[in-house]
């Protein structure tokens, strides 16, 4: 259901693409476009209203006609984008229009197809009658209801109050008989550790930036610089969901035994694991007894404060008994509770489906709970959940990149008034509220920066991608040559002649997702749309040997691009000069190589460009003569001398994050007192390459009052113009000054900058 429904709305999306852009690559016949998008929305309409009614008999043969006929309606309209954009022959006239006449009439037979398949419909619901089921309305439209578990509010403690305890003892007791903790769990039951660590207010400290030399560093590197840095000190180490008495035996040697009152923690499932490194079988994260489970359901359901209605609490138990004390189980039926209405139909529903189920092995049965909770999602949020399957597995995966992503692929149904990054934010937040997702890790501001997903989420996640073929995991066995969006995640030295036979057998694949820069680019894969082909830790290895460069003529030639991320060969400014004008429909490009490149003005009439993000380039002026806006423009990062003219800044109306550098000091030619025109900008990093003279900075700088992050590299502001300049700034929630300021200390007697102008203001470095 999640592919059909993810097939109708792209649809949707590349027609108005198409129709909406001010230089549509083709032509669509306006009879053909509304025929077709009638069609296309009383199936979507059918998906939202009756998708929880339909039985398997008759859901899933109807859910794959659907799904492929959606697809090959938009192969049709794509294929024939792409061969207009890149036909270079001498065709005559005739050839011309025949094939015109071509592409018409198979768009025509399309939507006769589709047209069959909406009487099947209409068929189907008037067997289905007027069935007294209403449970489908039961389930609240998200975001309608306040839900218990709003981002980032600290999730319900029950049933750990023991094990927190014998923790505590062992973390603070001086025998170093017990320097080793091992906690020990079942799939699932992990989440009360989660909420020990929590509990514990334990200050994980996250440097991404050593992070990020780490990870270059070999084994034995690292094991040397670990075993110095913990020298002599007191430390607490915990290594989470291990599997293997191996991964202990080669890293407990980098630990050094100096100090008694230093912990490391292990958590594991296996209990023989525990006992192999401690000879001990470790602290049990025993399941939860039946009060314990009612009391989480009740707090993840109905939040701290508030009581189940009487109508429901006899059933609600009978939900929480079938849980069998799992806590994730739990949390994840009460997540869908909480965005339900609560009625005794509703619930006697889910208990049902609950009541098949508990006899199965704890692993497949708390993913058969789950998958209760998959199947009551409104359908738009199913596309996007399973979507998770496409990160590598036990990464931290970054908000903004998974939201880039959700954009470019086109399954994300609009909301009037709403971007679309803001409708993949509620629907992002939706799915936390859900308790399907877990956020990881917080910015200075409070947002949700970075978030994970159980492995038994993400197995669910996989199993249901595969049967809708939502998407393809590499799998050589099989053929993938109607797959859409296919993920390669493996070792970059390993099946690297297998992944390239994978991909040539591939020619309506829409997305590439590689965590590795071993793939290959084909002819085949022309109709691409998504192509992100480097590490999700950004990160890349100190042996080119295992990479390849991605030409960038090869790339550039992906003319139905939407989203392009990947290392470039050392030619990237010349294929993106030559290239750049034939990406119509280009949102995100995000290239991570250390070469400035001078980018064409071309790049002005990119009517849908969202975000650039080079190492460094040079933004041209817009060329004179067109009246070109990037309505959607929100990021760039990171511009060379940028140039806030009055005609830039009148082209860029909705930016919200930018990046700029100069490297002179000509501030009256690049109008930088014009950044305050920049009424949307949220974020803004400025870097001067040396210190410029104050007078200079404090007559031509000047920051737009939407700004919530500031970054400052090497100004040449005293204290007290921070005070000035910046104190001001009603919004602002994250200052950072990196050899920025001139003077001994700050002497800030008003204190104006600490003081909040709004409640957003809690955060300056």
């Amino acid at each position: 259901m999640a592919a059909a429904y993810a097939a109708l709305v792209s649809l949707v999306h590349t027609i108005e693409q198409i129709q909406h852009h001010p230089r549509p690559p083709v032509l669509l016949d306006e009879n053909q476009v509304q025929s077709l998008q009638e069609k296309v929305a009383f199936l979507q309409d059918f998906l939202e209203d009756y998708s929880h009614r339909l039985s398997q008999e008759h859901g899933d043969g109807l859910m794959v006609r659907i799904a492929d006929a959606a697809h090959a309606a938009e192969d049709v309209i794509e294929s024939r984008i792409v061969d207009q954009i890149l036909d270079q022959s001498t065709s005559t006239h005739e050839e011309k229009m025949s094939s015109i006449d071509h592409f018409y009439q198979d768009l025509q037979n399309e939507i006769a197809h589709m047209d069959l398949i909406k009487k099947e419909v209409i068929e189907i619901k008037g067997k289905m009658g007027l069935i007294q089921d209403q449970l489908h309305r039961d389930s609240v439209p998200a975001g309608s209801l306040s839900s218990s578990t709003s981002m980032g509010k600290k999730q319900a403690m029950v049933g750990i109050d023991g094990v927190l305890n014998e923790i505590m003892d062992k973390l603070t007791g001086q025998h170093s008989s017990s320097r080793i903790i091992p906690i020990v769990g079942m799939g699932g039951i992990e989440y009360s550790t989660r909420q020990v660590l929590l509990e514990l207010n334990l200050d994980i400290e996250k440097d991404e930036g050593n992070k990020k030399k780490l990870r270059q560093k070999s084994e034995e590197e690292l094991g040397e610089t670990l075993y110095k840095s913990l020298s002599g000190r007191r430390y607490l180490i915990i290594m989470d969901d291990m599997w293997t008495a191996e991964v202990w035996d080669n890293v407990k040697f980098f630990f050094p035994n100096n100090n008694s009152e230093s912990r490391i923690m292990i958590t594991t499932r296996l209990s023989y694991l525990a006992f192999q490194i401690t000879g001990s079988h470790g602290l049990k994260m025993n399941f939860l007894d039946e009060d314990e489970s009612w009391n989480l359901l009740c707090k993840t359901t109905f939040g701290e404060e508030s009581n189940c209605p009487l109508e429901v609490e006899e059933i609600g138990r009978k939900i929480a008994k079938h849980c069998k004390g799992l806590p994730l189980s739990i949390v994840v039926i009460g997540g869908l509770l909480a965005k339900s209405k609560q009625t005794r139909d509703y619930w006697d529903y889910i208990v049902e489906n609950l009541s098949s189920i508990v006899s199965l092995e704890d692993d497949e049965r708390c993913l058969r709970i789950l998958y209760t909770s998959y199947h009551q999602l409104p359908v738009h949020l199913k596309p996007c959940f399973l979507y998770m399957r496409v990160f590598p597995e036990d990464r931290e995966i970054r908000v903004s990149q998974l939201i880039k992503l959700w954009v470019a692929e086109g399954f994300l149904k609009p909301i009037s008034g709403k971007s679309m990054e803001e409708v993949a934010e509620k629907y992002f937040k939706d799915l936390i509220d859900r308790n399907l997702i877990l956020v990881s890790r917080f910015g200075f501001s409070g947002r949700i920066r970075f978030f994970n997903i159980h492995d038994l989420l993400r197995d669910l996640c996989l199993k249901e991608a595969q049967k809708e073929k939502f998407l393809c995991c590499h799998d050589i066995r099989k053929g993938i040559n109607a797959q859409r969006c296919i993920v390669v995640h493996q070792n970059a030295s390993k099946g690297k002649h297998d992944i390239s036979q994978v991909l040539q057998s591939a020619p309506l694949a829409r997305s590439l997702i590689c965590d590795f820069q071993g793939a290959l680019l084909f002819d085949s894969l022309r109709l691409l749309r998504v192509l992100n082909v480097t590490d999700w830790d950004g990160v890349y290895s100190r042996n080119r040997g295992l990479q390849d460069e991605y030409s960038s003529e090869a790339i550039f030639k992906l003319v139905n691009s939407r989203y392009l991320a990947f290392r470039a060969d050392l030619n990237l400014s010349s294929g993106f000069r030559s290239s750049l004008h034939l990406l119509w429909n280009l949102q995100t490009v995000i290239v991570k190589e250390m070469h400035v490149i001078d980018a064409p003005p071309e790049i002005w009439k990119l009517h849908q460009l969202r975000h650039v993000q080079f190492y460094w380039f040079h933004l041209p002026d817009p060329p004179a003569g067109d009246e070109f806006v990037l309505e959607n423009l929100q990021t760039m990062s990171s511009i060379v001398n940028f140039k806030c003219s009055e005609d830039v800044v009148k082209r860029i109306p909705n930016i919200k994050n930018l990046r700029i550098g100069y490297d002179d000091f000509s501030f009256s030619h690049y109008c930088l007192q014009n950044l305050d025109r920049l009424q949307t900008l949220e974020s803004l990093a400025c870097t001067f390459q040396s210190r410029p003279r104050r007078s200079l900075l404090l007559n031509n700088l000047s920051f737009p009052h939407s700004l919530r992050k500031l970054n400052l590299y090497r100004n040449g502001l005293h204290w007290e113009d921070i005070a000035t300049k910046i104190g001001s700034l009603p919004f602002l929630e994250v200052l950072k000054l990196f050899d920025a300021v001139m003077g001994p200390k700050w002497e800030n007697s008003s204190r104006a900058i600490l003081q909040p102008k709004s409640p957003a203001n809690r955060w300056l470095l």
